[in-house]
Order: structure tokens, then sequence, then C-alpha cells
């Protein structure tokens, strides 16, 4: 996998990605390729199972567990790697994403990782769409 990851420019780019490495990022390469068969981050990260399920009736908006549809390697794989990264911000604060330390703080860990996990795959997606490696937001 890591020589896999080497070789091909979409791991490459992959791994640009904060908490993605060469595991998870050859696995997404080899699955989906350039991503274009996606619409969106969201239509991706829906299909990998990452979005919540939608219970909404009379404009009342109720969103549920994820889905777990989709690809259940790739889905262990990254839903791995955020837990690493929420571990990491238990024991170095100070390193951690503003976002993450905010949301942490509102909802229970699980559910953080989930997002996280949401959030990263639509940076991914974005990634190989655009065929540029990743550069965080500045504010």
């Amino acid at each position: 996998m890591r020589i896999q990851a080497r070789l091909s420019r979409q791991a490459q780019l992959l791994q640009t990605v904060p908490d993605v490495g060469p595991v998870t990022a050859s696995a997404v390469a080899t699955t989906i390729g350039s991503g274009y068969q996606f619409r969106s981050g969201r239509e991706f990260a829906a299909w990998l199972g990452l979005t919540p399920r939608n219970h909404s009736s009379g404009g009342k908006e109720r969103l549920g567990k994820i889905t777990k549809m989709g690809d259940r390697y790739l889905r262990q794989l990254i839903v791995v790697g955020m837990t690493s990264r929420v571990r990491q911000v238990a024991n170095h604060p100070e390193r951690a994403d503003p976002w993450l330390k905010d949301l942490l703080q509102r909802k229970p860990a699980c559910l953080a990782i989930v997002a996280m996990a949401n959030k990263t795959v639509r940076i991914m997606w974005a990634v190989l769409t655009e065929n540029e490696s990743y550069r965080p937001h500045t504010a």
C-alpha cells in the first residue's frame, strides 16, 4: 500500500490532507480515482455513509444516526484516522484545530469523530477533483 501511495499522484495529493496517511490515501485513490463520479463532496460523504439519516416531516428537520451505506473499509479507515486526531486533542490541546476544539466542547467525542470524518471526506473530494494539494483555510 505504501508503495502504491508513493506512485499514485492522487494518493500523494490525498496525503496532504491532515490525518490522511498512505493506507487511507491509496485506498481512496484506488476506489474512487479522480472523484468526478460524485457531483459534490456531500455526495461522496453520503456514498461512504457518513451523512445523517433524514427523518424530516412537515417542515421539521430531524437528522438521525449515520447511514453506514457504501464502502465499509474506506469509512473505517477514515473514522479510525479521525479517532486518532480527537485523541491527540486530549493530549495536546495547543495543536488542535479550533473548529474541532469547539465541536468537542459542544458534542460527545463519537459525534465529533463522525463530523470530522465527514469534513475530511469532503476535503478529500475537493483535493481530488481540483487536482491540487490541500491548503488550510486561513481566516
